[in-house]
């Protein structure tokens, strides 16, 4: 039987300005998927690890499988797959852990039947994954996830992403408290409504930051990294946001926002060491506000999903 093993990163989302349009992909964490052709017929989950017990094993519950189940359909196929998923980031980060998982099934199980798809026809199929997991299927974890890079979406309806030239010396730092905000939670309390003179400073904001990542010019970013919309709303979920996003700028970040839906909390710098101090700087908060809390820096992840074996 042939198998494939396929690991698919870890993302940021929004970047500050950019609700659910704007996304990026780090080396760190991710998610890995085994997926194993089988002789019967049908889409089955035989294990899952690193998630507690938490993730359903029903084909139809979970984001990997109905990620594939979806690109089978459309391909007409009733291939039997077999999946083994083991969760190397934690669940309700805020880092797309629902959208690795369904990256790596989509991506793997194309590799698996000879490419039928490009990499960029995958995307709505690892889209319907996060349509089941937040009710929303928007595009800014899996997008930069199965293309790699920094990743716009510049429409839903057509769906329309553009991959964003970004410098090659930018990293991130991301610090993920360990509390837990469901995406569907943290969706439910933003404005329904909002002010024309905060919408027009949002506009501003994105259009600076893509084109400040385009050109390198990282006063231009740093700059852009503001959000007047959804951050002031959810940043109450997360404990001490403002003192870690403080102390990020004072180490010399360009810029500090919370990733997706939180309460992971992320900045960007212009170079490795940088971005340590930065980390070394946000710890220390959570760490004396007694949280525990996970750290990672990275470069940009030009690639997204790997072939592991």
């Amino acid at each position: 039987m042939k198998s494939i093993k396929i690991f698919a990163p870890a993302t940021v989302a929004n970047v500050t300005c950019g609700f659910d349009v704007l996304g990026f992909a780090v080396h760190k964490p991710g998610d890995e998927v085994l997926l194993v052709e089988s002789d019967a017929p049908g889409i089955s989950i035989v294990d899952i690890k690193g998630d507690q017990g938490l993730l359903p094993k029903a084909a139809e519950k979970n984001t990997v499988s109905v990620a594939i189940k979806a690109f089978l359909e459309h391909l007409n196929l009733d291939t039997g797959i077999e999946i083994y998923l083991e969760k190397k980031m934690p669940l309700g980060s805020g880092l797309g852990s629902s959208a690795a998982s369904a990256v790596a099934g989509v991506f793997g199980v194309n590799e698996l039947l000879g490419r039928p798809l490009t990499v960029t026809e995958l995307l709505p199929f690892a889209m319907q994954g996060e349509m089941l997991a937040c009710g929303e299927p928007h595009a800014d974890n899996v997008a930069p996830a199965l293309l790699g890079g920094f990743v716009l979406i510049r429409s839903y309806d057509p769906l329309d992403v553009v991959k964003i030239d970004a410098p090659n010396d930018l990293f991130a730092t991301i610090i993920h408290p360990q509390i837990e905000i469901a995406t569907k939670d943290a969706r439910s309390i933003l404005k329904k409504s909002l002010l024309l003179r905060d919408a027009v400073k949002q506009w501003g904001n994105i259009a600076g930051l893509v084109t400040g990542l385009i050109k390198q010019d990282y006063d231009l970013i740093s700059r852009s990294m503001e959000d007047v919309i959804v951050e002031p709303v959810r940043s109450m979920l997360i404990p001490g946001f403002e003192q870690v996003k403080a102390a990020a700028l004072d180490s010399g970040a360009l810029g500090c926002g919370i990733s997706g839906s939180g309460p992971s909390i992320f900045a960007l710098s212009r170079s490795l060491k940088n971005a340590k101090q930065v980390a070394q700087a946000m710890e220390s908060c959570f760490q004396d506000l007694d949280i525990v809390s996970d750290v990672y820096v990275s470069p940009v992840n030009q690639q997204g999903p790997l072939i592991i074996s």
